[in-house]
């Protein structure tokens, strides 16, 4: 692919937006190749974790590829939206969880791609924001509805309304990011997280991510319910059988996701 490259470590997809040149804006052949991989992920047993990056040291993503935009009919337009919303749904909906490794820019397209992951590190020089009513439109991606439920309605209102530009210390003090860290830091941090996650069941992590996503805007009955059948999936598992024979020989559990 052109626009995506990828690297596996491990059982740990990293997933790079690789266009350094144009501070990896989205264009509709990156999405429709970003979307192809995400589609391949879902099915690959082998994939514990995902991360997501940009290229080079700039930019996460600045959003939209604003040069191909101006050329774009009012259809293709409404296209190339309607293709960035389907692509970060299915990565909000990817069953292994999701880590943004955020290396620089992260504006409108890039900061929703964010906040469709599971957890978001970034580095101290990062600055984000979602300032599309400043180019006469609004976040087309997510942004309006993933964000108030991250930090609460009040405060997205104020960021989106007011086109903020702001750091990642202002990030993490919204509770928006997991953590802060040096440049040089930002993908061994990632991989820590990823290398943690990845200790425990493939299986139960699955699960566990499907319970809290699916019963986090249900009543409180539904999301149980919710959970017990999450719960109920990995009891015949070989894992869980496997975890108990590991704690009574005392030792590390050695999962197959099965």
């Amino acid at each position: 692919m052109e626009t995506i490259s990828i690297e596996k470590r491990n059982s740990c997809l990293i997933v790079t937006l690789n266009r350094p040149e144009a501070l990896n804006a989205f264009n509709y052949q990156m999405l429709t190749e970003l979307g192809e991989v995400v589609e391949t992920i879902r099915y690959d047993t082998d994939v514990r974790v995902v991360i997501f990056t940009g290229a080079g040291e700039k930019s996460f993503s600045s959003g939209a590829d604003l040069k191909e935009r101006k050329n774009l009919g009012v259809e293709e337009v409404k296209r190339n939206v309607y293709k960035i919303r389907t692509v970060f749904q299915q990565i909000a909906d990817l069953p292994q969880p999701v880590i943004a490794a955020v290396n620089g820019y992260a504006f409108g397209g890039g900061f929703e791609l964010m906040l469709a992951c599971d957890f978001r590190i970034a580095v101290k020089e990062a600055k984000m924001g979602l300032t599309e009513v400043s180019w006469g439109i609004i976040p087309g991606a997510g942004g309006t509805q993933r964000l108030p439920r991250l930090i609460g309605e009040a405060k997205a209102k104020e960021l989106i309304l007011t086109a903020k530009k702001f750091t990642a210390e202002e990030a993490f003090s919204f509770g928006l990011l997991t953590k802060v860290v040096e440049k040089d830091e930002l993908m061994e941090e990632s991989m820590r997280l990823a290398e943690k996650m990845m200790e425990n069941g493939p299986i139960a992590l699955t699960q566990a991510k499907y319970a809290i996503n699916q019963g986090m805007n249900v009543d409180l009955k539904t999301g149980l319910e919710i959970e017990g059948k999450a719960y109920e999936v990995t009891i015949p598992t070989y894992d869980r059988l496997e975890a108990l024979q590991a704690f009574a020989e005392k030792r590390k559990p050695n999962f197959k996701g099965k």
